[in-house]
């Protein structure tokens, strides 16, 4: 019977690599960005711009003078998206499409 061989060190680990970005690099880094139940968000603030990705569509918003800070979503029969901002609560659909 033959000795066992030792066994052999193990290869180090690769770092992971971060989540691409999925919305256009001109925007630079966004001041906040979520996802939650298949929704993304992402708040620019230098550039006054919220973008929404959903079922693979990116829409983009003029967040005019609000500073988006979270989301909030309401489901059921009429499903809202609503953000929080230093002047309270904003409704999606208060914001200016641009896209």
């Amino acid at each position: 019977m033959e000795p066992m061989k030792p066994m052999e060190p193990m290869k180090p680990m690769e770092p992971m690599k971060g989540a691409e970005p999925w919305w256009p690099e001109d925007l630079g880094k966004p001041a906040t960005s979520g996802a939650q139940d298949g929704m993304k968000y992402a708040f620019f603030s230098d550039k006054h711009r919220l973008l929404i990705e959903q079922d693979g569509k990116t829409t983009t918003y003029d967040s005019g003078d609000h500073r988006i800070g979270g989301v909030s979503q309401q489901a059921g029969g009429t499903a809202s998206l609503t953000f929080s901002s230093q002047n309270g609560t904003v409704d999606l659909g208060s914001l200016t499409r641009v896209d």
